[in-house]
């Protein structure tokens, strides 16, 4: 009797082999992004000083990834996800090498607007997809487990990322950051190629269109099938709207702290590096914790009270004059971010049906990210002008704005069909 009980309980996710290397491999990629994170905005400003040029490249960045996103669901929910994931990552392998070939010869700022938009639209392809095969992984019963344990080691990965990243531009240079960055992709993809999924990672194949106009009528209607259940699902819709806003303020949250700490604060790169270590390690509390909060509180009350100490800690970062105390409120605000974003990623993924998942969740990211590179130039632009102190209160209070505006939606219900 009790070995019956036992084949019937989950097995452990601490034990689940092939859950292990799917996280080893999206461990390895976040740390590579990481170094990009740091690196590239260095590289900028190393070669122009411009605040200006670090908001516009990641602007231009963003924009890529906001028009792939528009296409990534179709691409997903039609392909096997297993290979598109190895095939991201070898693609950001390879675009990421060329940075340091190239700089070996001089600082090319163009190379950085190609380089990045395409890593930016591979990324959300890959993005999109880890969501889908999470489920597949671990079962519905575990999902927000799962995704709080991939975000915790994702973010403990960022802990050695931005110092190692820091540490490396600072002695050999930014480019050799982008180096690292780019083997990172490649372990990750051989890591993706070895993990064996309890289903089939290829969706039920899409019924073939007609040429002409009858195509054209079927790519339209893929693109908005996504849309259409984010319409129709009423927390998933207004969820959709709030992001967008809190998106738009939060997007540049990077470049201001690199600018406050190396112009405001005169730290050098080793500092930056450290300050989004240690911002990490609030995004490793928050994301072991999530699940247990979401389980006690349910889903509204989580996702609202994170994202209102969000807007909080972001008001309190351009005023903060030392290291430790930059620090401490990104580690608050990426903590909480954690909290928030993990309960989202897993409602949608609770609520979606299988075979448009893909679609559901580029539409999700494309609608909510879509006005997040124009903000991250504007609040840039802003810094360069009036002063990272003023620019952080007036996003960080319109950040909590969004969460009281969430009060009088269907966000505030601790069980949304489901979602407790």
């Amino acid at each position: 009797m009790e070995a019956a009980v036992d084949e019937e309980l989950p097995q452990p996710l601490r034990r689940d082999r092939d859950f292990g290397v799917f996280w080893v491999a999206q461990t390895l990629s976040v740390l590579g992004d990481s170094f990009a994170l740091i690196a590239l905005p260095l590289l900028v400003l190393h070669a122009t000083g411009s605040v200006a040029q670090m908001g516009l490249l990641t602007a231009v960045g963003g924009a890529a990834s906001v028009v792939a996103g528009v296409f990534a669901g179709v691409v997903v929910d039609r392909v096997d996800r297993r290979k598109l994931l190895v095939t991201c990552d070898l693609v950001r392998m390879a675009l990421y090498a060329v940075i340091p070939l190239v700089w070996v010869f001089g600082p090319r700022i163009w190379l950085l607007y190609v380089v990045l938009p395409l890593c930016e639209a591979v990324g959300m392809l890959f993005s999109v997809a880890y969501v889908t095969v999470v489920r597949n992984l671990v079962g519905v019963e575990r999902i927000t487990e799962a995704n709080g344990r991939l975000n915790a080691t994702a973010a403990a990965a960022g802990v050695a990322g931005p110092v190692c990243a820091g540490l490396v531009a600072a002695w050999f240079g930014p480019a050799a950051a982008v180096g690292v960055d780019a083997a990172s992709f490649g372990v990750s993809a051989a890591c993706v190629g070895f993990v064996r999924f309890k289903g089939s990672t290829r969706p039920a194949p899409v019924p073939a269109s007609g040429a002409g106009a009858g195509a054209v009528r079927r790519l339209w209607t893929d693109l908005l099938a996504g849309v259409s259940f984010l319409v129709r699902h009423p927390v998933l819709r207004v969820l959709t709207v709030l992001l967008s806003f809190f998106s738009f303020l939060t997007l540049g949250l990077n470049d201001l702290l690199i600018y406050h700490l190396k112009h405001d604060l005169g730290r050098d790169d080793a500092a930056v590096g450290t300050v989004f270590a240690v911002g990490a390690l609030g995004t490793i509390a928050g994301a072991l914790l999530v699940a247990r909060v979401r389980r006690r509180l349910g889903f509204g009350p989580t996702w609202i009270g994170s994202v209102a100490v969000c807007g909080c800690a972001l008001a309190g970062l351009g005023w903060a004059r030392g290291v430790p105390a930059v620090a401490v409120l990104t580690a608050v605000f990426l903590g909480f971010g954690s909290v928030a974003g993990t309960c989202s990623m897993s409602l949608r993924q609770e609520v979606t049906p299988e075979h448009l998942l893909g679609r559901v969740t580029s539409a999700f990211w494309t609608l909510h990210y879509s006005a997040a590179p124009a903000g991250a130039a504007v609040l840039t632009w802003a810094a360069g002008r009036h002063g990272t102190a003023a620019v952080g209160a007036i996003a960080g209070a319109c950040c909590v704005l969004v969460a009281v505006l969430a009060l009088l939606t269907p966000v505030r219900r601790p069980r949304t069909d489901g979602a407790g």
